[in-house]
């Protein structure tokens, strides 16, 4: 059960317990989610969390695999670990029907925010957030990440009626949700990925004074690792 406090306003406060913030509010559906269910524990027992599952394509050739370490950090080398441990697994199991290709990577730079640690992990940069269900009358909104608490994902808003207001949206109703790329983020997530780097021995020095953020830059992870699909006779 998740702990409770009284913050200085005198209202309850209820903190999220560890495995309630770590765990995934944004879940996948159809031919994604069984794909999700089925690996999910693989990728665990590596020491990666899912990040999201998502099958694309006009015919669904294509299955995306997001994924992360702990701290966030990614790279070709943890694409290439999963996409070995998953692939057999993929091929045993034949969630998809014909030929499709295996994509394994990170999140990206302009990342899915799918836990309540995300929200307090990227707390000051701004987002995107969809619900399934109009919340006082509508569905998108965006604004600055404030963090989360009481099972609400906070958002630093602009309102037309009230001006800035910081505002929570129910975790179990958000149907999507999403950093946006700026320049901040940009240099933000180099800096994180250079000091997870040097944490973990595999990280490339990069001078963050030279990155410039050009208008149009691809939404795409930065890295990634394909294979393990099958082919159309069938064979991995």
């Amino acid at each position: 059960m998740a702990d409770a406090h009284d913050d200085p306003t005198g209202n309850e406060t209820i903190a999220a317990t560890p495995s309630e913030a770590t765990a995934r509010f944004v879940i996948e559906t159809g031919m994604a989610a069984r794909i999700a269910r089925l690996v999910e524990p693989v990728i665990e027992g590596l020491g990666y969390r899912l990040v999201r599952v998502a099958v694309t394509g006009r015919e669904g050739q294509i299955l995306q695999i997001m994924a992360e370490r702990p701290d966030g950090s990614m790279v070709i080398e943890d694409c290439e670990t999963i996409s070995r441990q998953v692939s057999p697994l993929l091929d045993a199991n034949d969630p998809i029907s014909g030929a499709y290709r295996l994509e394994v990577s990170s999140p990206g730079i302009d990342r899915p925010l799918v836990r309540p640690s995300d929200f307090e992990t990227w707390a000051g940069y701004e987002a995107r957030v969809e619900m399934r269900e109009p919340v006082a009358g509508r569905k998108r909104f965006r604004g600055i990440v404030d963090g989360y608490e009481n099972g609400e994902a906070r958002l630093i808003v602009e309102l037309d009626d009230v001006g800035r207001q910081v505002i929570g949206l129910a975790v179990a109703g958000i149907a999507e949700a999403k950093l946006m790329l700026t320049d901040e983020l940009v240099r933000e997530s180099l800096r994180r990925a250079k000091a997870a780097g040097r944490a973990h021995g595999d990280g490339a020095e990069i001078d963050e004074d030279e990155i410039e953020v050009a208008d149009g830059m691809p939404d795409e992870a930065p890295v990634r690792s394909s294979g393990g699909g099958k082919t159309n006779d069938g064979k991995a």
